[in-house]
C-alpha cells in the first residue's frame, strides 16, 4: 500500500518542516506494510529530506514535477537529476493540473518518465478522464490511450523490471471538487489498469501500485483500500494535516 500526500502549491517552508517532523513523529503507529510518502512544493524539499534523515524515518518524499530533460536552457525547471541528488524517493508526473492548466500532452508526460527512471526516481503517473468524458462513456478509452501512451515506450517497457512505477487514478472532476468516485467507479478503473499493465508488462504488471487520487478523505478513504484493484491513495487537501493524513494512513 502506499499513501501519498500531494501538497501542491500550499505551505510556507517553515509549515512544511512541522508538518514533516509531525507526520515522523507519528509514522510509527503505520503497519509496515504501507508506505507513507510526502510530495512538498520544490522549496521545501531540502528542508523537509533534512527533518526524515534527522529523525531516521521511514518517510519517504517526493516532488511534484520535473522536466524531460537532464539539463539545459529551460528557466523555471527542475530535472529529474537534480531531485534525485537530493535524495528524493519519487516524482508525480502528468496530474490533470499540469495536463489542463499547462497543456502537458502524454508524450511529454512518458518522456518525463523515462527521465525520471534514468536518474533512479519511482514515477507517478496521473491518468483521468473529465466530467464531459465520463458522462459520455468513453472513460475507458481515455484511460487506456493514458496508459498506452506510457507502456508504448520499449525504453519504459524494459526499465520498469528494474524500477518502480506508480500508476495513480484521479478523475479529473474529483480533484479539488469535494465530489469523489464511488469505490465502485474507482474500482472499475482501477481493474481496466490492471488489465492494460498485464497486457503489456506480463508478471510484472503485479509489483505495479495502481493508487486512487480524488477527494480521499478520513470518512471515504477505507471504502477504496477495501477495493481489491486499489493500492492505496494519492490525497490532496487532507494531506495537509499530519492527523488526518495518519488517520488515512491507519486505514489502509
Amino acid at each position: 500500500m502506499l499513501i501519498a500526500g500531494n501538497w501542491k502549491m500550499n505551505l510556507m517552508p517553515h509549515e512544511g518542516m512541522m508538518l514533516t517532523h509531525e507526520i515522523c513523529m507519528g509514522i510509527s503507529d503505520i503497519p509496515s506494510h504501507v508506505d507513507i510518502l510526502i510530495c512538498p512544493p520544490f522549496t521545501h524539499l531540502a528542508q523537509c529530506s533534512l527533518i526524515i534523515e534527522n529523525n531516521e524515518s521511514p518517510l519517504l518524499i517526493g516532488a511534484q514535477n520535473c522536466h524531460d530533460s537532464d539539463e539545459g536552457a529551460f528557466t523555471g525547471e527542475i530535472s529529474a537529476s537534480m531531485l534525485a541528488s537530493m535524495g528524493i524517493d519519487y516524482v508525480i508526473l502528468g496530474h490533470s493540473e499540469r495536463r489542463f492548466l499547462f497543456n502537458e500532452s502524454n508524450d511529454f508526460i512518458a518522456r518525463k518518465c523515462l527521465t525520471a527512471f534514468k536518474a533512479g526516481l519511482t514515477p507517478i503517473v496521473c491518468i483521468g478522464e473529465t466530467l464531459e468524458q465520463r458522462n459520455k462513456g468513453i472513460v475507458h478509452p481515455v484511460i487506456q490511450e493514458q496508459v498506452l501512451s506510457i507502456l508504448h515506450h520499449e525504453q519504459i517497457v524494459s526499465s520498469i523490471s528494474a524500477h518502480n512505477i506508480v500508476f495513480a487514478y484521479e478523475p479529473v472532476w474529483a480533484i479539488g471538487t469535494g465530489l469523489a468516485a464511488s469505490p465502485e467507479q474507482a474500482e472499475d478503473v482501477h481493474a481496466f489498469i490492471r488489465l492494460q499493465l498485464e497486457e503489456k508488462l506480463g508478471d510484472h504488471a503485479s509489483m505495479i501500485d495502481v493508487i486512487y487520487g480524488g477527494s480521499v478523505k478520513l470518512e471515504n478513504a477505507k471504502d477504496y483500500f477495501l477495493q481489491p484493484n486499489i493500492d492505496g491513495a494519492l490525497i490532496g487537501g487532507a494531506s495537509l494535516n499530519a492527523e488526518s493524513f495518519l488517520a488515512i494512513a491507519a486505514q489502509a
